[in-house]
Protein backbone atom coordinates (compact mmCIF):
# COMPACT_ATOMS: atom_id res chain seq x y z
CA UNK A 1 0.00 0.00 0.00
CA UNK A 2 2.67 1.92 0.66
CA UNK A 3 4.45 1.60 -2.19
CA UNK A 4 1.07 2.43 -4.16
CA UNK A 5 0.89 5.84 -2.64
CA UNK A 6 4.22 7.11 -3.06
CA UNK A 7 4.34 6.19 -6.38
CA UNK A 8 1.44 8.01 -6.96
CA UNK A 9 2.57 10.65 -5.17
CA UNK A 10 5.60 10.72 -7.74
CA UNK A 11 3.53 10.46 -10.40
CA UNK A 12 1.74 13.50 -9.28
CA UNK A 13 4.92 15.31 -8.77
CA UNK A 14 6.16 14.98 -12.37
CA UNK A 15 2.23 15.54 -13.38
CA UNK A 16 2.92 19.01 -12.23
CA UNK A 17 6.47 19.24 -13.13
CA UNK A 18 5.25 18.48 -16.61
CA UNK A 19 2.40 20.66 -16.47
CA UNK A 20 4.78 23.85 -15.37
CA UNK A 21 7.19 23.28 -18.19
CA UNK A 22 4.12 23.41 -20.62
CA UNK A 23 2.90 26.15 -19.11
CA UNK A 24 5.87 28.24 -19.36
CA UNK A 25 6.43 26.90 -23.03
CA UNK A 26 2.97 28.37 -23.81
CA UNK A 27 4.08 31.66 -21.83
CA UNK A 28 7.25 32.44 -23.89
CA UNK A 29 5.62 31.17 -27.12
CA UNK A 30 2.42 33.52 -26.76
CA UNK A 31 5.28 36.36 -25.73
CA UNK A 32 6.89 35.53 -28.77
CA UNK A 33 3.52 36.17 -30.98
CA UNK A 34 3.06 38.97 -29.24
CA UNK A 35 6.17 40.57 -30.74
CA UNK A 36 5.78 39.65 -34.16
CA UNK A 37 3.74 41.95 -36.14
CA UNK A 38 1.38 40.91 -38.80
CA UNK A 39 2.43 41.47 -42.58
CA UNK A 40 0.21 42.67 -44.89
CA UNK A 41 1.95 43.19 -48.75
CA UNK A 42 -0.23 45.06 -50.94
CA UNK A 43 0.99 44.26 -54.67
CA UNK A 44 -0.46 46.74 -57.46
CA UNK A 45 -0.18 45.37 -61.25
CA UNK A 46 1.90 47.79 -63.78
CA UNK A 47 1.26 50.75 -61.32
CA UNK A 48 3.43 53.62 -62.29
CA UNK A 49 5.78 55.34 -59.78
CA UNK A 50 4.10 58.74 -61.52
CA UNK A 51 0.76 57.42 -60.56
CA UNK A 52 1.56 58.01 -56.94
CA UNK A 53 0.46 61.68 -56.12
CA UNK A 54 2.82 61.36 -53.26
CA UNK A 55 5.55 60.86 -55.59
CA UNK A 56 4.00 62.89 -58.44
CA UNK A 57 2.22 66.24 -57.49
CA UNK A 58 2.05 66.45 -61.03
CA UNK A 59 -0.06 63.36 -61.01
CA UNK A 60 -3.85 63.51 -63.19
CA UNK A 61 -4.98 60.18 -60.77
CA UNK A 62 -6.08 61.06 -57.08
CA UNK A 63 -4.77 58.57 -54.57
CA UNK A 64 -5.76 59.59 -51.38
CA UNK A 65 -5.35 56.29 -49.75
CA UNK A 66 -1.67 55.69 -51.34
CA UNK A 67 -0.81 59.07 -50.20
CA UNK A 68 -2.20 58.52 -46.86
CA UNK A 69 -0.26 55.56 -46.37
CA UNK A 70 3.06 57.32 -47.11
CA UNK A 71 1.97 60.10 -44.72
CA UNK A 72 1.62 57.25 -41.70
CA UNK A 73 4.80 55.47 -42.80
CA UNK A 74 7.80 55.82 -45.21
CA UNK A 75 7.99 56.62 -48.66
CA UNK A 76 11.03 55.35 -51.15
CA UNK A 77 11.97 56.80 -53.96
CA UNK A 78 14.56 54.80 -55.37
CA UNK A 79 12.92 51.00 -54.99
CA UNK A 80 13.57 48.74 -57.69
CA UNK A 81 11.83 45.80 -59.02
CA UNK A 82 14.28 42.63 -59.94
CA UNK A 83 12.38 42.81 -63.50
CA UNK A 84 10.51 45.28 -65.20
CA UNK A 85 8.00 42.51 -66.45
CA UNK A 86 5.15 40.40 -63.94
CA UNK A 87 6.60 36.43 -63.19
CA UNK A 88 10.28 37.54 -62.82
CA UNK A 89 9.59 40.29 -60.43
CA UNK A 90 6.75 38.27 -58.41
CA UNK A 91 9.89 35.41 -58.37
CA UNK A 92 11.83 37.81 -56.70
CA UNK A 93 9.07 39.04 -53.99
CA UNK A 94 8.63 35.47 -53.32
CA UNK A 95 12.25 33.87 -52.87
CA UNK A 96 14.45 36.77 -52.00
CA UNK A 97 16.21 35.80 -55.34
CA UNK A 98 17.42 37.36 -58.72
CA UNK A 99 14.82 35.92 -61.91
CA UNK A 100 18.05 35.17 -63.63
CA UNK A 101 18.77 32.52 -61.13
CA UNK A 102 15.31 30.58 -62.15
CA UNK A 103 14.74 28.33 -65.26
CA UNK A 104 13.28 31.13 -67.02
CA UNK A 105 15.73 33.82 -67.35
CA UNK A 106 14.06 36.12 -69.80
CA UNK A 107 10.38 36.67 -70.41
CA UNK A 108 6.76 36.05 -68.15
CA UNK A 109 4.83 32.51 -67.75
CA UNK A 110 1.11 32.55 -68.91
CA UNK A 111 -2.18 30.90 -67.63
CA UNK A 112 -1.27 27.27 -68.55
CA UNK A 113 2.37 27.48 -67.26
CA UNK A 114 3.90 25.18 -65.13
CA UNK A 115 5.25 26.31 -61.54
CA UNK A 116 8.38 28.04 -61.87
CA UNK A 117 9.86 27.99 -58.21
CA UNK A 118 11.42 24.72 -57.69
CA UNK A 119 10.15 22.36 -54.49
CA UNK A 120 13.52 22.24 -52.90
CA UNK A 121 13.46 26.76 -53.13
CA UNK A 122 12.62 28.31 -50.04
CA UNK A 123 9.74 31.46 -50.25
CA UNK A 124 9.20 34.44 -47.68
CA UNK A 125 5.71 31.74 -46.74
CA UNK A 126 8.08 28.88 -46.01
CA UNK A 127 10.08 31.64 -43.61
CA UNK A 128 7.36 33.06 -41.81
CA UNK A 129 5.72 29.45 -40.90
CA UNK A 130 8.59 29.10 -39.05
CA UNK A 131 7.33 31.15 -36.45
CA UNK A 132 3.60 30.09 -37.13
CA UNK A 133 2.68 33.00 -39.41
CA UNK A 134 -0.94 32.38 -40.59
CA UNK A 135 -0.14 32.50 -44.50
CA UNK A 136 -2.34 33.66 -47.25
CA UNK A 137 -2.49 34.57 -51.11
CA UNK A 138 -5.69 36.83 -52.53
CA UNK A 139 -5.00 37.50 -56.32
CA UNK A 140 -2.88 37.27 -59.30
CA UNK A 141 -0.24 34.76 -58.76
CA UNK A 142 1.74 34.52 -62.46
CA UNK A 143 4.40 32.05 -61.06
CA UNK A 144 2.68 28.62 -62.60
CA UNK A 145 0.97 25.70 -61.43
CA UNK A 146 1.74 22.48 -61.89
CA UNK A 147 -1.35 21.32 -64.04
CA UNK A 148 -2.27 17.87 -63.96
CA UNK A 149 -2.35 16.86 -67.91
CA UNK A 150 -4.35 13.72 -69.24
CA UNK A 151 -3.37 10.43 -69.16
CA UNK A 152 -2.51 10.19 -72.92
CA UNK A 153 -0.10 12.76 -72.57
CA UNK A 154 1.68 12.65 -69.63
CA UNK A 155 5.43 11.77 -70.97
CA UNK A 156 5.11 15.79 -71.78
CA UNK A 157 6.65 15.98 -68.39
CA UNK A 158 8.74 12.57 -68.21
CA UNK A 159 11.81 13.08 -67.70
CA UNK A 160 12.92 10.79 -70.64
CA UNK A 161 11.20 12.94 -73.04
CA UNK A 162 11.78 16.47 -70.84
CA UNK A 163 15.34 16.16 -69.74
CA UNK A 164 15.19 20.10 -69.70
CA UNK A 165 12.63 19.86 -67.68
CA UNK A 166 11.41 22.90 -69.34
CA UNK A 167 7.86 22.22 -70.80
CA UNK A 168 5.59 24.63 -69.28
CA UNK A 169 8.21 27.01 -68.50
CA UNK A 170 10.05 28.14 -72.10
CA UNK A 171 6.25 27.80 -73.61
CA UNK A 172 2.74 27.19 -71.66
CA UNK A 173 0.75 24.19 -71.71
CA UNK A 174 -1.10 23.17 -74.22
CA UNK A 175 -5.06 23.22 -72.56
CA UNK A 176 -6.32 20.67 -74.81
CA UNK A 177 -3.69 18.03 -72.53
CA UNK A 178 -4.85 19.33 -69.27
CA UNK A 179 -7.44 17.59 -67.28
CA UNK A 180 -9.06 20.80 -65.37
CA UNK A 181 -11.42 18.06 -62.84
CA UNK A 182 -7.80 17.27 -61.02
CA UNK A 183 -6.31 20.05 -58.80
CA UNK A 184 -2.84 21.40 -60.13
CA UNK A 185 -0.30 18.89 -57.80
CA UNK A 186 1.64 22.82 -57.18
CA UNK A 187 0.97 26.16 -56.50
CA UNK A 188 0.84 28.23 -53.68
CA UNK A 189 -0.06 25.54 -51.30
CA UNK A 190 3.24 24.08 -51.73
CA UNK A 191 4.67 27.20 -51.33
CA UNK A 192 4.41 27.73 -48.25
CA UNK A 193 0.71 29.61 -48.21
CA UNK A 194 -1.85 27.92 -45.93
CA UNK A 195 -4.68 29.68 -48.03
CA UNK A 196 -5.31 30.91 -51.40
CA UNK A 197 -7.95 32.36 -53.63
CA UNK A 198 -6.07 33.41 -57.10
CA UNK A 199 -6.28 34.31 -60.80
CA UNK A 200 -3.58 32.05 -62.70
CA UNK A 201 -1.97 34.85 -64.43
CA UNK A 202 -2.70 38.60 -65.45
CA UNK A 203 -6.27 38.93 -66.07
CA UNK A 204 -5.39 39.22 -69.87
CA UNK A 205 -4.49 36.00 -70.32
CA UNK A 206 -6.46 32.61 -70.14
CA UNK A 207 -7.86 30.65 -68.57
CA UNK A 208 -10.09 33.05 -66.91
CA UNK A 209 -10.85 31.11 -63.84
CA UNK A 210 -10.32 31.12 -60.08
CA UNK A 211 -8.36 28.57 -57.51
CA UNK A 212 -8.95 28.50 -53.82
CA UNK A 213 -7.09 26.32 -51.81
CA UNK A 214 -5.65 25.08 -55.64
CA UNK A 215 -8.79 23.71 -56.54
CA UNK A 216 -10.82 25.24 -59.31
CA UNK A 217 -13.87 26.65 -58.22
CA UNK A 218 -15.76 26.06 -61.78
CA UNK A 219 -14.29 24.85 -64.31
CA UNK A 220 -13.21 26.35 -67.10
CA UNK A 221 -15.70 25.04 -69.82
CA UNK A 222 -16.89 28.78 -71.54
CA UNK A 223 -14.78 30.71 -73.92
CA UNK A 224 -14.03 33.56 -74.62
CA UNK A 225 -13.14 35.24 -78.21
CA UNK A 226 -11.11 38.20 -76.54
CA UNK A 227 -11.56 41.85 -76.14
CA UNK A 228 -10.28 44.92 -77.99
CA UNK A 229 -7.40 42.73 -79.84
CA UNK A 230 -6.93 46.17 -81.99
CA UNK A 231 -5.89 48.15 -78.79
CA UNK A 232 -2.38 47.42 -78.85
CA UNK A 233 -2.68 45.59 -75.56
CA UNK A 234 -4.46 48.72 -73.84
CA UNK A 235 -8.11 49.87 -72.31
CA UNK A 236 -10.31 46.58 -72.12
CA UNK A 237 -8.02 44.50 -73.63
CA UNK A 238 -8.09 40.43 -72.88
CA UNK A 239 -6.78 37.30 -74.98
CA UNK A 240 -9.24 35.00 -76.69
CA UNK A 241 -9.31 31.62 -74.50
CA UNK A 242 -10.93 29.55 -72.03
CA UNK A 243 -12.87 31.04 -68.75
CA UNK A 244 -15.00 29.72 -66.16
CA UNK A 245 -18.84 30.37 -67.70
CA UNK A 246 -19.52 32.77 -64.82
CA UNK A 247 -16.64 34.57 -64.85
CA UNK A 248 -16.67 38.43 -64.87
CA UNK A 249 -13.89 40.63 -65.91
CA UNK A 250 -15.27 43.61 -64.05
CA UNK A 251 -15.40 42.54 -60.65
CA UNK A 252 -12.41 40.65 -60.49
CA UNK A 253 -10.86 43.26 -58.65
CA UNK A 254 -13.77 43.63 -55.86
CA UNK A 255 -13.84 39.97 -55.66
CA UNK A 256 -10.08 39.84 -54.92
CA UNK A 257 -10.70 42.92 -52.33
CA UNK A 258 -13.36 41.21 -50.77
CA UNK A 259 -11.61 38.08 -50.21
CA UNK A 260 -8.27 39.32 -48.75
CA UNK A 261 -10.70 41.26 -46.21
CA UNK A 262 -12.18 38.10 -45.30
CA UNK A 263 -8.78 36.99 -44.74
CA UNK A 264 -7.60 39.33 -42.15
CA UNK A 265 -11.03 39.66 -40.15
CA UNK A 266 -10.62 35.43 -40.15
CA UNK A 267 -7.48 36.03 -38.57
CA UNK A 268 -9.49 38.53 -35.85
CA UNK A 269 -9.21 35.52 -32.65
CA UNK A 270 -6.04 33.77 -33.72
CA UNK A 271 -3.09 34.23 -31.25
CA UNK A 272 -0.63 33.68 -34.29
CA UNK A 273 0.69 36.83 -36.43
CA UNK A 274 -0.33 36.07 -40.00
CA UNK A 275 1.15 37.00 -42.98
CA UNK A 276 -1.45 38.55 -45.97
CA UNK A 277 0.21 38.68 -50.22
CA UNK A 278 -2.35 40.54 -51.69
CA UNK A 279 -0.79 41.14 -55.28
CA UNK A 280 -4.16 42.90 -57.06
CA UNK A 281 -4.72 42.27 -60.89
CA UNK A 282 -4.80 46.06 -61.62
CA UNK A 283 -4.20 48.45 -62.68
CA UNK A 284 -3.00 45.81 -65.47
CA UNK A 285 -5.10 45.25 -69.13
CA UNK A 286 -7.85 45.10 -69.02
CA UNK A 287 -8.63 48.61 -68.38
CA UNK A 288 -11.89 47.97 -67.07
CA UNK A 289 -13.37 50.46 -63.88
CA UNK A 290 -16.49 49.98 -62.62
CA UNK A 291 -19.07 52.56 -62.84
CA UNK A 292 -18.54 54.31 -59.62
CA UNK A 293 -15.00 55.14 -60.97
CA UNK A 294 -15.57 56.12 -64.35
CA UNK A 295 -14.45 59.71 -65.86
CA UNK A 296 -13.26 60.52 -62.03
CA UNK A 297 -9.77 61.08 -63.20
CA UNK A 298 -7.56 62.68 -65.58
CA UNK A 299 -5.96 60.10 -66.68
CA UNK A 300 -8.65 57.88 -68.75
CA UNK A 301 -9.80 54.50 -68.40
CA UNK A 302 -6.37 53.68 -66.75
CA UNK A 303 -6.70 56.44 -64.65
CA UNK A 304 -9.84 55.50 -63.33
CA UNK A 305 -8.56 52.01 -62.79
CA UNK A 306 -5.52 53.46 -60.72
CA UNK A 307 -8.12 55.27 -58.92
CA UNK A 308 -10.01 51.69 -58.09
CA UNK A 309 -6.65 50.49 -57.16
CA UNK A 310 -6.44 53.55 -54.45
CA UNK A 311 -10.36 52.69 -53.55
CA UNK A 312 -8.84 48.29 -52.74
CA UNK A 313 -5.76 49.83 -50.90
CA UNK A 314 -8.05 52.03 -48.81
CA UNK A 315 -10.65 49.26 -47.55
CA UNK A 316 -7.67 46.91 -46.55
CA UNK A 317 -6.61 49.98 -44.46
CA UNK A 318 -10.02 50.34 -43.31
CA UNK A 319 -10.50 46.91 -41.61
CA UNK A 320 -7.47 47.36 -40.35
CA UNK A 321 -8.08 50.18 -38.48
CA UNK A 322 -11.61 48.85 -37.88
CA UNK A 323 -10.04 45.14 -35.86
CA UNK A 324 -7.30 47.22 -34.17
CA UNK A 325 -4.75 45.26 -36.07
CA UNK A 326 -3.15 48.09 -37.79
CA UNK A 327 -0.78 49.77 -34.98
CA UNK A 328 1.11 45.81 -34.92
CA UNK A 329 0.67 45.28 -38.39
CA UNK A 330 3.75 45.74 -41.38
CA UNK A 331 1.86 46.80 -44.36
CA UNK A 332 4.30 47.19 -47.92
CA UNK A 333 3.08 48.89 -50.76
CA UNK A 334 4.67 47.96 -54.02
CA UNK A 335 3.91 47.55 -57.51
CA UNK A 336 5.53 44.71 -59.62
CA UNK A 337 7.10 46.68 -62.36
CA UNK A 338 6.51 50.19 -64.26
CA UNK A 339 3.43 51.53 -65.83
CA UNK A 340 2.46 50.51 -69.29
CA UNK A 341 2.04 53.75 -70.36
CA UNK A 342 3.10 54.85 -74.61
CA UNK A 343 3.84 58.17 -75.26
CA UNK A 344 0.99 58.96 -77.12
CA UNK A 345 -0.87 58.74 -73.70
CA UNK A 346 2.05 60.80 -72.26
CA UNK A 347 1.16 63.69 -74.69
CA UNK A 348 -2.81 62.88 -74.88
CA UNK A 349 -3.46 62.93 -71.03
CA UNK A 350 -0.49 65.50 -69.91
CA UNK A 351 -0.21 62.62 -67.44
CA UNK A 352 3.52 60.95 -66.66
CA UNK A 353 2.48 57.64 -65.10
CA UNK A 354 6.16 56.62 -64.66
CA UNK A 355 7.22 60.00 -63.77
CA UNK A 356 10.06 62.22 -64.45
CA UNK A 357 11.78 58.84 -65.30
CA UNK A 358 12.49 57.42 -68.41
CA UNK A 359 10.51 54.51 -70.65
CA UNK A 360 7.97 51.83 -69.45
CA UNK A 361 7.21 48.53 -68.25
CA UNK A 362 9.66 46.40 -69.80
CA UNK A 363 12.49 48.91 -70.45
CA UNK A 364 15.67 48.72 -68.86
CA UNK A 365 15.31 52.29 -68.12
CA UNK A 366 14.32 53.63 -64.95
CA UNK A 367 10.64 53.70 -65.78
CA UNK A 368 10.41 49.82 -66.24
CA UNK A 369 11.61 49.28 -62.54
CA UNK A 370 11.69 52.79 -60.75
CA UNK A 371 7.87 51.66 -58.64
CA UNK A 372 6.02 52.85 -55.38
CA UNK A 373 7.27 51.53 -52.49
CA UNK A 374 5.53 52.66 -48.89
CA UNK A 375 6.03 50.81 -45.95
CA UNK A 376 3.76 51.42 -42.68
CA UNK A 377 4.73 50.17 -39.25
CA UNK A 378 3.17 51.94 -36.72
CA UNK A 379 5.26 53.14 -33.57
CA UNK A 380 8.59 51.42 -35.51
CA UNK A 381 8.49 53.73 -38.77
CA UNK A 382 8.53 57.14 -38.62
CA UNK A 383 5.55 58.72 -40.40
CA UNK A 384 5.81 60.58 -43.00
CA UNK A 385 9.40 59.99 -43.92
CA UNK A 386 11.17 59.24 -46.83
CA UNK A 387 14.18 57.52 -47.79
CA UNK A 388 16.41 57.63 -50.56
CA UNK A 389 17.94 54.29 -50.14
CA UNK A 390 18.46 52.16 -53.44
CA UNK A 391 16.67 48.72 -52.63
CA UNK A 392 14.76 46.30 -54.68
CA UNK A 393 11.72 44.08 -54.21
CA UNK A 394 14.02 41.19 -53.59
CA UNK A 395 15.06 42.66 -50.17
CA UNK A 396 11.59 41.57 -48.61
CA UNK A 397 13.23 37.97 -47.48
CA UNK A 398 16.12 39.58 -45.64
CA UNK A 399 13.89 42.27 -44.02
CA UNK A 400 11.49 39.52 -42.50
CA UNK A 401 14.12 37.03 -41.65
CA UNK A 402 15.37 39.56 -38.99
CA UNK A 403 11.74 41.13 -38.33
CA UNK A 404 11.09 37.73 -37.05
CA UNK A 405 14.68 36.87 -35.72
CA UNK A 406 15.38 33.75 -38.12
CA UNK A 407 18.99 33.39 -39.54
CA UNK A 408 18.63 29.76 -40.59
CA UNK A 409 20.93 29.27 -44.03
CA UNK A 410 18.12 28.21 -46.21
CA UNK A 411 16.73 31.23 -46.17
CA UNK A 412 19.44 33.42 -46.81
CA UNK A 413 19.85 34.25 -50.31
CA UNK A 414 22.60 36.05 -52.08
CA UNK A 415 20.07 38.89 -53.79
CA UNK A 416 18.24 40.44 -50.59
CA UNK A 417 19.94 42.22 -47.91
CA UNK A 418 17.52 43.79 -45.04
CA UNK A 419 15.79 47.11 -45.09
CA UNK A 420 14.64 46.71 -41.12
CA UNK A 421 17.28 49.16 -40.09
CA UNK A 422 16.16 51.52 -42.48
CA UNK A 423 12.73 51.58 -41.45
CA UNK A 424 13.62 51.85 -37.97
CA UNK A 425 15.83 54.91 -38.21
CA UNK A 426 19.08 53.30 -37.48
CA UNK A 427 20.55 53.29 -41.17
CA UNK A 428 20.03 55.41 -44.22
CA UNK A 429 21.45 52.51 -46.77
CA UNK A 430 21.19 48.86 -47.31
CA UNK A 431 23.97 47.39 -45.39
CA UNK A 432 26.17 45.21 -47.53
CA UNK A 433 23.80 45.57 -50.78
CA UNK A 434 26.61 45.36 -53.38
CA UNK A 435 24.13 46.76 -56.24
CA UNK A 436 20.83 46.60 -57.47
CA UNK A 437 20.20 44.58 -60.71
CA UNK A 438 16.76 44.56 -62.61
CA UNK A 439 16.18 42.42 -65.93
CA UNK A 440 14.46 44.00 -69.03
CA UNK A 441 11.78 42.00 -70.80
CA UNK A 442 14.52 41.21 -73.48
CA UNK A 443 16.91 40.38 -70.92
CA UNK A 444 18.74 43.41 -70.74
CA UNK A 445 20.59 43.79 -67.86
CA UNK A 446 21.35 46.55 -65.87
CA UNK A 447 23.18 47.24 -62.77
CA UNK A 448 23.37 50.63 -60.39
CA UNK A 449 25.35 51.61 -58.30
CA UNK A 450 25.81 54.93 -56.06
CA UNK A 451 24.57 57.29 -58.64
CA UNK A 452 26.03 55.18 -62.22
CA UNK A 453 23.87 52.90 -63.72
CA UNK A 454 25.05 50.37 -66.27
CA UNK A 455 22.88 49.05 -69.40
CA UNK A 456 24.83 46.14 -71.26
CA UNK A 457 22.93 46.97 -74.55
CA UNK A 458 21.76 50.11 -76.60
CA UNK A 459 18.27 50.42 -76.82
CA UNK A 460 15.50 50.07 -74.57
CA UNK A 461 14.97 46.60 -73.90
CA UNK A 462 11.58 46.17 -73.63
CA UNK A 463 8.63 47.98 -75.27
CA UNK A 464 9.91 51.36 -75.83
CA UNK A 465 11.22 51.90 -79.36
CA UNK A 466 14.17 51.56 -80.42
CA UNK A 467 13.96 48.19 -78.66
CA UNK A 468 17.35 46.84 -79.19
CA UNK A 469 20.43 48.97 -81.13
CA UNK A 470 23.04 47.24 -83.12
CA UNK A 471 25.98 49.53 -82.43
CA UNK A 472 28.29 50.78 -85.08
CA UNK A 473 32.52 50.64 -85.55
CA UNK A 474 33.41 52.79 -83.03
CA UNK A 475 30.40 53.14 -81.23
CA UNK A 476 29.82 52.07 -77.93
CA UNK A 477 28.26 48.92 -77.25
CA UNK A 478 26.31 49.93 -73.57
CA UNK A 479 24.72 52.60 -72.09
CA UNK A 480 26.42 54.38 -68.89
CA UNK A 481 24.43 57.03 -67.03
CA UNK A 482 25.34 59.13 -63.72
CA UNK A 483 22.05 59.30 -62.38
CA UNK A 484 22.98 62.21 -60.07
CA UNK A 485 23.22 64.60 -63.03
CA UNK A 486 21.25 62.87 -65.63
CA UNK A 487 17.83 61.05 -64.47
CA UNK A 488 16.40 61.15 -67.36
CA UNK A 489 18.85 58.69 -68.63
CA UNK A 490 19.45 61.51 -72.13
CA UNK A 491 23.46 61.44 -72.13
CA UNK A 492 25.22 57.95 -72.73
CA UNK A 493 28.66 58.36 -71.22
CA UNK A 494 29.84 54.84 -71.70
CA UNK A 495 33.18 55.93 -74.17
CA UNK A 496 33.78 58.78 -71.47
CA UNK A 497 33.86 56.46 -68.40
CA UNK A 498 35.65 53.06 -69.33
CA UNK A 499 36.77 52.87 -65.85
CA UNK A 500 33.28 52.73 -64.74
CA UNK A 501 32.11 50.59 -67.50
CA UNK A 502 34.85 47.70 -66.45
CA UNK A 503 34.21 48.10 -62.82
CA UNK A 504 30.15 47.72 -63.17
CA UNK A 505 30.51 44.79 -65.68
CA UNK A 506 33.03 43.48 -63.07
CA UNK A 507 30.59 43.32 -60.36
CA UNK A 508 28.09 42.37 -62.52
CA UNK A 509 29.88 39.37 -63.50
CA UNK A 510 30.90 38.68 -59.47
CA UNK A 511 27.22 38.66 -58.55
CA UNK A 512 26.18 36.52 -61.67
CA UNK A 513 28.58 34.30 -60.52
CA UNK A 514 28.06 34.20 -56.82
CA UNK A 515 25.76 30.68 -55.90
CA UNK A 516 22.46 31.96 -54.79
CA UNK A 517 22.63 30.72 -51.43
CA UNK A 518 25.91 32.70 -50.36
CA UNK A 519 26.15 36.32 -49.62
CA UNK A 520 28.68 38.00 -52.29
CA UNK A 521 31.87 39.09 -50.70
CA UNK A 522 32.98 42.66 -52.25
CA UNK A 523 37.07 43.69 -51.25
CA UNK A 524 36.65 47.21 -50.87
Amino acid sequence: MNNKNNFLKQLQKIVAVVFMICLFVVKVNAQVKSTLPNIVYILADDLGYGDVFANNPESKINTPNIDKLAAQGMRFTDAHTTSSVCTPSRYSIMTGSYPWRSRLPIGVLRGYSRTLINPQQQTIANLLKTKAYQTGVVGKWHLGLDWVLKDAFKDSINPNYNKDNMYGIRDEMNPTQINFDKAPTAGPLSQGFDYSYILPASLDMPPYCYLENDQLTELPTGFTPGNKLESGYTGPFWRPGLMSPSFDFVNVLPTFTNKAIAFIQKQEKSKNPYFLYFPMPAPHTPWMPIDKYKGKSKAGEYGDYVMMVDDAVGAVLKILDSLGMSKNTLVLFASDNGPYWRENFVAEFNHKSAGEFRGMKGDAFEGGHRVPFIVRYPGKVKAGSVSNAPTTLANLMATCAELIGNNAPEFITADSYSILPILTGKATIVKDQPAIINSSSKGFLNIKKDNWKLITKLGSGGFSAPVEITPKPGEPIGQLYNLATDINEQHNVYDQYPEKVKELTSLLEKIKSTPANQKIKIQE
